[in-house]
């Protein structure tokens, strides 16, 4: 078995770092609580479970408290890069609630090779148990379906026995089910699975103590078993967080199922192309995670976040912080579960109040310290727009004015941030920013200069002249550097 059970939680006394606490909207300072040491002992046993870290295993025998604490940060590093986060090397709230998302129970640090796989095409699958969610008809149907999702790309085929042996068992079980891996109850850990081998290789086991979903409420099966299977075909977790094998759960409920390109070519890597996967591309081609040096890619919002820069796309986003020269992509729902939708319009960071305000439609959302203010979303009208706009471009907040330029079209609109009102009527952004083309796809302000985003360009713009100062690539902020397949 390549993964151990979760044990009782390690008293180590983590000795990191706790990242600065958030800016207060205003008043006297009222800092962000950092991690509480049940967040630290917590951190200690997840690195210890997913990411290989021995708390109790010296290097040798005169290794000191900060040897380990090193070694300690080191994982921590390693963590925050998997899933997207600045690698600060520090355990910040950030970091803690990535670290309790529903996820897979695999470890995101086994070695996988070529030599992972079955050395058959054809595979046989039981489903034992009387712990069934639902009726077993029902989940035979869906179990089905979701071995398909994989055949229907790779050379294999899935059968269902009902006696005899086969080579993947699945079953539900309750906590301890005497596979060194205990189930931890609702949340937390979701489903395991074993590599492809003889004995207990390729089983899948999910926990009967999940609100399994089969609609749109609760964890949902078919996503988890899809995940699931792809481990006991011999897929290890995958970094990109558009694939399948992303080892935390982001699946909103009406969100349809479909193998990312990297899922796809990872399992046809090891058992070949399905003879069906040429019709099935031209019908609906698999997805390809956005790329930070695509040539071609554009934005749908940009904005400050504290010290960062996030950049939006699609279900996605890069994070750009001036201490670390990596600039991850991960999720949005990565830092706003359930909050911040996909493929926004507009976003801007107001400092004054401490909120981000994010657009998509003719809806707006307020949060402030990562969580949703109440009455929101409230509609764009709220703000002062006429009824003829139903949509915000990109928005652009003026610190030092208090204000923020909301831009629509070929227009803009003045809002004053203090009185919560428009100031008169929009303008035409070829009046207000002269050189800057229209529609514009997203806005902000970094070191003195205003960027302007459209398309595949980027216009850096010099408020003092009222002029652009250069044109580049759109991605040029993301200090793109192209990394081989």
């Amino acid at each position: 078995m390549l993964w151990g059970s979760v044990l009782p939680l390690l008293m180590l006394g983590l000795a990191v770092m706790v990242a600065r606490p958030l800016r207060p909207p205003g008043g006297p300072p009222q800092p962000r609580p950092g991690p509480s040491e049940a967040d630290r002992q917590f951190a200690e046993e997840y690195l210890r479970h997913f990411y290989g870290f021995q708390p109790e295993r010296r290097r040798r025998a005169a290794e000191s408290d900060e040897d380990q604490n090193s070694r300690l940060c080191d994982q921590l590093k390693r963590m925050q890069r998997f899933f997207g986060l600045p690698p600060s090397g520090e355990l910040t709230n950030e970091t803690v609630a990535v670290m309790r998302r529903p996820r897979c129970g695999l470890s995101d640090a086994e070695p996988f090779g070529d030599t992972m796989r079955w050395k058959t095409s054809t595979l046989s699958y039981r489903i034992v148990g009387r712990k069934l969610p639902i009726s077993a008809w029902k989940v035979r149907k869906l179990f089905k379906a979701a071995w398909e999702v994989w055949s229907n790309v790779a050379l294999m085929k899935l059968r269902k026995r009902r006696r005899r042996e086969a080579d993947i068992v699945i079953s539900f079980h309750s906590g301890d089910h005497e596979d060194g891996s205990p189930f931890d109850g609702s949340g937390g850990i979701l489903a395991h699975a074993f590599l492809p081998g003889s004995g207990i290789g390729g089983d899948v086991h999910f926990d009967a103590e999940e609100d399994w979903s089969f609609n749109s409420t609760g964890y949902s099966l078919f996503v988890v078993a899809v995940h699931e299977f792809g481990h006991a075909l011999g897929l290890p977790h995958s970094p990109d967080p558009g694939a399948v094998m992303y080892p935390a759960y982001n699946f909103a409920p009406d969100y349809e199922l479909q193998l990312s390109f990297r899922d796809v070519k990872d399992i046809q890597h090891l058992y070949g192309i399905s003879p069906n996967f040429a019709k099935l591309v031209l019908k609906n081609p698999p997805p390809r995670t956005p790329d930070k040096c695509d040539p071609d890619l554009s934005f749908d919002a940009v904005t400050e976040l504290q010290q960062e820069l996030l950049f939006f796309k699609d279900r996605f986003m890069w994070r750009k912080h001036p201490q670390f020269d990596e600039t991850g992509i991960t999720l949005i729902s990565s830092l706003w579960p359930d909050v911040v939708p996909s493929h926004l319009d507009a976003a801007y960071e107001n400092v004054e109040k401490y909120v981000n305000v994010f657009f998509k439609g003719d809806q707006y959302w307020v949060l402030r310290q990562l969580s949703l203010q109440e009455g929101f979303p409230r509609n764009i009208s709220a703000l002062g727009f006429p009824s003829r706009i139903k949509a915000v471009d990109a928005a652009l907040h003026f610190r030092e004015d208090r204000c923020t330029m909301f831009f629509t079209g070929n227009e803009c609109w003045r809002y004053n941030e203090q009185q919560e009102a428009m100031e008169g009527a929009a303008t035409l952004i070829g009046e207000q920013f002269p050189g800057i083309p229209t529609p514009i796809d997203a806005a902000v302000f970094h070191q003195g200069f205003v960027y302007f985003f459209k398309g595949n360009v980027l216009y850096k713009y010099n408020m003092e002249s009222k002029s652009v100062a250069s044109m580049s690539p759109t991605n040029e902020l993301l200090d793109c550097q192209k990394e081989s397949d």
